[in-house]
Parts: C-alpha cells; sequence; structure tokens
C-alpha cells in the first residue's frame, strides 16, 4: 500500500493517523517532491477507475494558471490533463492511496481511508 501525500494538508495527516491507528503496513510517498510521471498518473487512474479532470484540484493558482476550467473533458484532452497533473504536481487531489488488490482511492475521508485498508 502506499500513499501519495502533501504533508501540509490536514487530509492527508488524517489518512496517516488511522492507517498507523489500524497497524496497516504502507510507504508514503510525498508527491510534490517525488513528483508522480505520467505513466504513474495514468496508472493510478485506472486503478481509481477514474479520468484526470476527476483528480485535479480546480481552485488551486496553478489551475487558474492554466485556465483549465476552460480544458476539454474528453479522450482527446486526457493526455493534456495527465501532462499537466505531472508539470504541475500540487493540482493532484490527496492523499491517493494505492491498495494490495490494484485498485485506489482518493482518502479524503475516514471511510475512504477505511475501505483502502479492507482492499489489502
Amino acid at each position: 500500500m502506499e500513499i501519495w501525500i502533501n504533508p501540509a494538508c490536514s487530509k492527508c495527516r488524517s489518512a496517516l493517523s488511522l492507517l498507523d491507528a489500524e497497524g496497516a503496513d504502507y510507504t508514503v510517498r510525498r508527491y510534490l517532491e517525488d513528483v508522480p510521471s505520467e505513466d504513474e498518473i495514468r496508472g493510478v487512474l485506472t486503478r481509481l477507475g477514474l479520468e484526470p479532470w476527476d483528480i485535479t484540484r480546480t481552485q488551486e493558482a496553478d489551475a487558474k494558471e492554466l485556465g483549465l476550467k476552460d480544458w476539454a473533458r474528453d479522450e482527446s484532452s486526457r493526455d493534456r490533463w495527465i501532462a499537466a497533473l505531472s508539470a504541475h504536481p500540487k493540482l493532484i487531489q490527496r492523499p491517493i492511496i494505492t491498495a494490495e488488490d490494484g485498485t485506489a482511492v482518493v482518502g479524503r475521508s475516514e471511510e475512504a481511508v477505511r475501505d483502502a485498508l479492507g482492499r489489502g
């Protein structure tokens, strides 16, 4: 199990506390420092069953600078979104927990983190 976090994020800290309380075996990835490649983002999106715009923090300054709200949300624009997430990792929703069963969740709630724990 791996969790992508921003240490400044309260949701990330809450998720880590819950994982620790449950004795989970996990690896922390500070994704702002250890930036995921486009291929890694594609892999996580597959595991999440989501599209890149689904995990984009559109209220961030970078998103506004890029004009993301005006970008198309379709298959032909998918690679553009993924490239933006890799180039601007602050835009990635957090925390993302990859489970042992090959799935992933965006762990913004205790329920979502428990869901990831239940997946092994």
